[in-house]
């Protein structure tokens, strides 16, 4: 009986799933692995950018676009891509993403549209004004900056458009938020572009970290969708696993503590993505208790030159301390130190000895 159930719901789920009229509609296929920061465009398959803006692809096939990337850390909502757009940013710069619908959409007929964002944790501010335009023809990457309406009414004459707007604001940085607008179709609709259409002078923006070096909202987005809506009859999605990030965390002050998967690769600096799990938890866990600051400790083996020892402990002790500052600590809240080979918590005669002496470390200060 169990298992009909189980098969029941699979063959609804994947009906519905094959009514999306968005295709590649989490970004998992592309013709190139993403070398660049704007390397979205016509590379990630039935997807284009509708202005000239660098709109982002993210994925774990480079490192150094993959979930912690230039403007914060967060994992796909399913599969191993997704997108990132500017929707506000100083001189109105706009970025979007463009698909190209396996249909044109039916006169009369009702659309739900879903997508998931998540801020970036660079971000300033978050902002209003989540739009949604649909066009008959594909819209030129390299005419303009940002797609204003004014420029759409000017330009009515060379192809029809309709747009819709949802006027929220969006502030989550760790997990996805999905949003939900609904759309009857005139019939003409081809193109559909995600993305903010007007101006920082007509939009509402909200600050959300008051000590960036400079004003943007930069949101990631995954899984979007445009189904008829008649064909929902109920929403079936696939279960998204919880971050553990926020499970509760017991920590004591003045008690030093090792991370168990803070990673990096072999000589180097850069954390590894299985380390972002722990260092999540620690980030809440100073947040809530803003009582307490943190110092880190970076250390190594005794294999190697004691200079670079040196050197690349206190780089990988920087580099947890940077991450906690990405996810909005205050500088003066975090101290981080480098002790090279000096401080072995085993001695160095086994590859499993220095492995344990390969480790960073963690003590909270209570500044009561």
């Amino acid at each position: 009986m169990k298992l009909k159930i189980t098969l029941i719901c699979l063959f609804l789920f994947l009906s519905i799933t094959a009514q999306n009229l968005v295709l590649n509609p989490s970004f998992e296929d592309y013709n190139d692995c993403p070398k660049f920061k704007g390397d979205f465009h016509e590379n990630v398959t039935n997807w284009s950018c509708s202005n000239y803006g660098s709109t982002d692809y993210f994925n774990d096939c480079n490192n150094e676009l993959s979930y912690l990337n230039y403007v914060g850390y967060q994992t796909p909502r399913t599969g191993k891509g997704y997108a990132g757009i500017y929707t506000f940013a100083p001189g109105s710069y706009r970025e979007y993403i463009q698909s190209d619908l396996s249909l044109k959409l039916t006169k009369g007929i009702k659309y739900l549209i879903t997508f998931y964002i998540s801020l970036s944790d660079c971000s300033s501010h978050s902002n209003n004004n989540f739009g949604v335009l649909f066009t008959s023809v594909k819209l030129d990457n390299k005419s303009k900056d940002f797609i204003h309406l004014k420029y759409l009414e000017r330009d009515a004459i060379k192809y029809k458009y309709s747009i819709i707007t949802d006027n929220n604001f969006y502030y989550n940085t760790q997990e996805w938020t999905k949003v939900t607008l609904e759309y009857k179709a005139d019939g003409f609709e081809k193109f559909m572009t995600i993305g903010n259409f007007d101006t920082n002078r007509k939009i509402k923006t909200k600050e959300v970290w008051n000590s960036a070096e400079r004003q943007f909202a930069y949101y990631y987005i995954d899984d979007v969708s445009l189904i008829p809506s008649h064909l929902i009859k109920e929403e079936i999605e696939p279960k998204i696993e919880e971050k553990t990030a926020n499970e509760e965390i017991t920590l004591k002050p003045e008690i030093t503590y090792t991370f168990k998967n803070v990673l990096f690769e072999f000589n180097k600096a850069q954390l590894l993505n299985t380390s972002i799990e722990e260092l999540d938890k620690l980030s809440i866990h100073l947040k809530e208790n803003k009582n307490l600051n943190i110092e880190i400790y970076g250390h190594t083996d005794n294999v190697g030159l004691t200079k670079r020892n040196q050197e690349l402990s206190l780089q990988r002790a920087q580099s947890v301390s940077n991450y906690l500052i990405l996810k909005s600590l205050k500088k003066e809240r975090i101290n981080w130190f480098g002790f090279g080979s000096s401080k072995p918590v085993k001695s160095n005669n086994t590859e499993k000895n220095r492995a344990k002496n390969r480790r960073v470390e963690f003590k909270l200060i209570d500044k009561k």
